[in-house]
């Protein structure tokens, strides 16, 4: 079935697409050149097709398989076969989700794994956000990113706050541009829905914080409260420049 999908997947695409795909991403990646939409429907489709025959022990093992390619679509449909079916998962499928962290190459495929599969999870069952902390102190770059994008979901229902926070302070001095931009999606979306206590924070580690993070913390918080946490934290870190 797996190798059928990829057949699918490569007849369908476009090649002109393709071309844009992996120029964005400096050929990093390789693509066929499906749009997002046609290959969520087309999952979809190919899921009800499978569940209906096989299970949902056999559409896990299909997108396993999936996520094992080298190609950007083959990763995306098979976290497509397996969205929003977090409810029918268990600590079984948890681990085996974070087992593909490993396979990520691309800020893509992570942000669909960590976002759409792993998050929903940590919501479902919070003390798997304990898993965070250690994917923190990791080697792997995606790793580190996934710590910060696996706590959004449950940050948008006002959870998580002190995790977020230990998080954050945690991978303050981390230097990856990828981490970076994670961290600082993580708290624009914690400030978003929980600004009375997420402003306080950010004006505890502005002279700490990368600026790329704190530029992104503030994007949804009014004007003069963002002027005030970034014109403090710019002189703050022209100051620490200097001494260097």
């Amino acid at each position: 079935m797996a190798a059928e999908i990829r057949r699918v997947l490569k007849k369908g695409g476009s090649a002109q697409h393709a071309k844009g795909v992996e120029w964005f991403f400096k050929h990093e990646i390789k693509s066929h050149g499906w749009r997002t939409a046609d290959l969520r429907y087309t999952m979809r489709q190919i899921r009800r097709e499978i569940r209906k025959d096989d299970g949902l022990g056999q559409l896990i093992a299909v997108a396993n398989r999936l996520f094992t390619g080298s190609v950007l679509e083959e990763k995306i449909a098979g976290v497509f076969l397996l969205e929003n079916l977090d409810s029918e998962f268990g600590d079984g499928e948890f681990a085996l989700f974070e087992s593909w962290i490993e396979r990520i190459s691309s800020w893509s495929d992570h942000d669909a794994l960590v976002h759409d599969l792993i998050a929903p999870m940590a919501i479902a069952k919070p003390a798997r956000v304990e898993a965070v902390f250690r994917w923190a102190k990791s080697w792997n770059r995606w790793h580190r990113r996934a710590a910060c994008v696996a706590l959004i979901r449950g940050s948008r229902k006002r959870m998580f706050f002190e995790q977020i926070t230990k998080l954050s302070d945690s991978l303050l001095e981390d230097e990856d541009d990828m981490v970076q931009k994670g961290l600082g999606w993580l708290l624009r979306e914690t400030a978003k829905f929980n600004a009375k206590r997420t402003v306080p924070y950010l004006m505890k580690i502005r002279g700490r914080a990368p600026r790329l993070v704190l530029r992104t913390a503030c994007e949804t918080l009014p004007s003069e409260m963002r002027r005030r946490i970034l014109s403090t934290a710019s002189i703050r870190h022209r100051s620490r420049r200097h001494k260097r």
